[in-house]
């Protein structure tokens, strides 16, 4: 059994509120070589994120590092919890972010919590809970046109940064970090594996993020700093491509606001983490051989200048949108946590905590099973 001290507790968030709606990177969860993965099912309040998070803290009490999968509809709730050295998941498989077996049982298999529920007792509230059902779904496509306004301001703002930028300066500055990271390695004739998560998420309580957990233990961060416009997004994604080239594996943050942007880039072979240090995420170099980038050394200032009123502008009237779109996901999120309190009345919890005990029982016994494997 490993212990060395606790472990490292890691946080990222497999799924987002975007624009497009909710946005689910849970094919990367894990990956496809997994020893186990338990997809737990079950309605709001049941237990699920507890029984996840109790198991992973046994996890990192025994000295693994854990990956928690944290939800971004719910600051206080965890929609799977990962254990790579054990090949090791538990994933809530429920609305939206629907999981299914891919391998069933012989990787793969489902728990349903809602064994534990009183269905009698659920019945007698269905007209509420459906009718909250409703209103939640409703909320939630209000604050995601919400969030589409404040993209459509948001790329008009990075719109001026861009048309100020020189490019061949930026590509310069691209080409720098890339052969300081990477130095003179080789193409591989085998890719490295690519993940792609959030690092940050747009939460009902506002933007939030967990770079420290991510990239707290790295010797070297780049942290880019700079408008939005001004390559950031562009540089970080040429460093990840790169390193998937020479053979490394490497963690794509994408951005919620526009999932197809790159925010940050982590190499865990190497140590190192490319970061986007602006809002919603300020990050500040604080190692010693941590570097900050400031991509606004490219920028035409004559043409700031003529925008200045627009981007002003724009900048009030993203925020503006913004926050009405977190108004609305705080008030989904209430009308699901009364949703929740009919559920949380209809459980018998102590069965929940002893079938929880009974499958921790069973995550040790994997444990000792690669344990064995790793000393044969």
């Amino acid at each position: 059994m490993k212990s060395q001290g606790r472990g490292w507790v890691k946080k990222i968030f497999p799924g987002a509120n975007t624009p497009e709606g909710f946005f689910s990177f849970y094919e990367y969860i894990i990956s496809p070589d997994a020893n186990k993965i338990i997809v737990v099912k079950g309605g709001p309040g049941v237990g699920k994120s507890t029984l996840m998070r109790k198991i992973g803290q046994r996890l990192v009490d025994m000295g693994y590092d854990v990956e928690f999968c944290c939800c971004s509809s719910d600051n206080d709730s965890l929609d799977g919890v990962v254990v790579h050295d054990l090949g090791l998941a538990l994933i809530d498989g429920t609305a939206p972010h629907v999981v299914d077996p891919k391998n069933p049982g012989a990787v793969d298999e489902i728990i349903n919590l809602g064994d534990f529920w009183n269905e009698k007792a659920l019945r007698a509230s269905k007209r509420e809970i459906t009718e909250a059902n409703c209103e939640v779904a409703r909320l939630f496509e209000r604050a995601f046109r919400y969030l589409n306004e404040a993209k459509i301001i948001h790329d008009d703002w990075e719109a001026c940064y861009t048309e100020a930028l020189d490019f061949g300066y930026a590509n310069c500055m691209a080409d720098e970090v890339r052969r300081d990271i990477l130095q003179d390695s080789p193409v591989s004739s085998v890719p490295g594996r690519q993940r792609h998560l959030f690092a940050s998420a747009l939460s009902p309580d506002g933007p939030i993020h967990y770079l420290d957990s991510i990239v707290g233990r790295f010797s070297r961060r780049y942290v880019l700093k700079g408008e939005p416009g001004t390559g950031k997004s562009t540089l970080a994604r040429k460093v990840g491509d790169a390193a998937v080239e020479c053979g490394l594996d490497v963690e794509f943050y994408h951005c919620p606001l526009d999932p197809s942007k790159v925010e940050h880039v982590v190499i865990p072979a190497l140590g190192v983490a490319v970061i986007s240090g602006t809002w919603p995420h300020p990050f500040d170099a604080s190692k010693e051989l941590d570097r900050t980038v400031e991509m606004n050394v490219a920028l035409d200032r004559a043409v700031i200048a003529r925008y200045q009123d627009i981007i002003a502008s724009s900048r009030e009237r993203f925020h503006q949108a913004l926050a009405r779109a977190t108004e609305f996901l705080h008030r989904a999120k209430l009308v699901h946590d009364g949703m929740q309190s009919y559920y949380v009345r209809s459980m018998d919890f102590a069965a929940v905590d002893r079938f929880g005990e009974r499958l921790l029982a069973r995550v040790l016994d994997l444990e000792r099973e690669v344990a064995a494997e790793a000393t044969a």
